[in-house]
């Protein structure tokens, strides 16, 4: 039979349906990108907002309407927080959680043996083990993502990933060596670390955050190890020492910020100040010259007055972010701050995203001209329609560029030319 993976949300759960990609594969399964042909459809589901609850539900109503025939999976996050709306999406014939992915050959065995409708969430519970089948590849070409941990027990008010992913649990380091080696093994260049809280890695098992991205780094194939995103309290001293010692680490950092404003921190239950995160900015540039750091940055959140944005905005200057993701803070059922007095409303929270955006937009553009004249070290991944090669340098600038001898794959040394606001050109 023929299956048809959507994934909806993150890194990792585009990991997980790569890992149920594979699970199928093995247990005879066919995968088709057309949905005409698909006589399976998995739906890998994200819950970080309401909205996200939204396309979920719009996805899995239209597949099962445009495909009456066909068996609707319906896993993710989604399910595993809000089992009772899951439950009531009668579209989906089957709904797991990203707790049992690895069962889905079984649950399909069992829905066709039957016919009849199989709901089976397994609530996450504290001490339980990384759960999960290491992947041998990856869709894209060069790259490929590596899970090492899963869960969160930060309990930010805003956030409702501790309900939808459980506790922190983290991938055995000799099982990040195995996985890692294969992945070189297929062909692949760079490995980027992801986790729902990456950098608490170790806090269940005992095992170092470092030595994880050591062991990635190991296989003499791979040439690169990006991280995914960092909790800035997590970066100690000692942390930024030992990943300074490990050469095939990219020196780009994406540290969530959420704030610059410590009053809104602490509303948000965040657990460092404004003045850490920039101490924190300066020592990684200091440690990984040409660095960049990249955040993710919530305006509106529950209390937040004009004067608490301005310092954010005047923070996010300060600190000089080469991107920023910026985006409304959206209520989420099921959180603390769902309840909190100060609510803001949503032309303003959308007129103080746009003047956000905007001082990004200058920052990014600042940071891109400052590469011109540079060269700089490319690892190639394609060549387009125009006849450039493209590829990424190990601070994460998107580079295109011209090339008689260039392949997917290969790292090449690139003098920077010019730039168009989102890219650099050179040669």
């Amino acid at each position: 039979m023929k299956v048809k993976c959507y994934t909806l949300g993150c890194k990792v759960n585009q990991y997980e349906t790569e890992e149920i990609t594979e699970l199928l594969l093995k247990n005879g399964y066919e995968i088709t990108l057309q949905d005409s042909e698909a006589e399976i459809f998995v739906v890998n589901s994200c819950t970080v907002t309401a909205e996200s609850d939204r396309k979920t539900r719009q996805l899995v109503r239209r597949l099962k309407r445009n495909f009456p025939k066909s068996t609707v999976v319906l896993t993710g996050c989604m399910p595993q927080a809000f089992p009772d709306a899951a439950s009531a999406l009668s579209a989906a014939d089957i709904v797991i959680g990203n707790k049992s992915n690895v069962t889905l050959p079984q649950k399909l065995r069992a829905y066709f043996e039957t016919k009849q409708r199989l709901f089976a969430v397994e609530q996450h519970k504290s001490g339980e083990p990384f759960l999960g089948a290491p992947i041998a590849g990856f869709h894209e070409r060069t790259r490929a993502i590596l899970k090492i941990e899963d869960g969160c027990d930060r309990f930010c008010s805003y956030c409702i990933i501790p309900t939808a992913r459980g506790r922190v649990r983290s991938k055995p380091i000799a099982e990040i060596e195995k996985e890692a080696q294969a992945l070189s093994d297929a062909g692949y260049r760079e490995l980027v670390l992801v986790g729902i809280n990456l950098s608490a890695y170790g806090k269940d098992s005992g095992e170092c955050f470092t030595d994880a991205v050591a062991a990635a780094c190991a296989p003499s194939g791979v040439l690169r190890v990006r991280l995914g995103s960092l909790e800035p309290d997590h970066i100690t001293d000692e942390v930024i020492e030992a990943l300074s010692k490990l050469p095939k680490l990219c020196g780009q950092f994406h540290i969530s910020l959420q704030s610059g404003c410590d009053r809104t921190l602490q509303r948000m239950n965040r657990h460092y100040t404004a003045a850490q995160y920039a101490a924190l900015s300066e020592k990684l540039r200091t440690a990984f010259p040409d660095c960049t750091l990249t955040t993710d940055i919530m305006v509106g959140f529950a209390g937040e007055t004009e004067e608490d944005f301005q310092e954010t905005v005047a923070f996010a200057k300060q600190i000089g972010f080469e991107k920023i993701h910026v985006f409304p803070y959206s209520v989420r059922e099921g959180t603390r701050a769902a309840s909190f007095d100060g609510q803001i409303e949503k032309a303003v929270k959308e007129r103080r995203a746009a003047e956000l955006l905007a001082v990004a937009a200058e920052l990014r553009a600042a940071f891109l001209q400052n590469q011109i004249g540079k060269t700089v070290e490319v690892l190639c991944e394609q060549k387009t329609e125009n006849g450039l090669h493209f590829g990424y340098t190990a601070n994460y600038t998107p580079v295109y560029f011209e090339s008689d001898t260039a392949a997917p794959g290969a790292l090449c040394r690139v003098t920077v030319t010019k730039t168009d606001g989102e890219s650099v050109y050179g040669v």
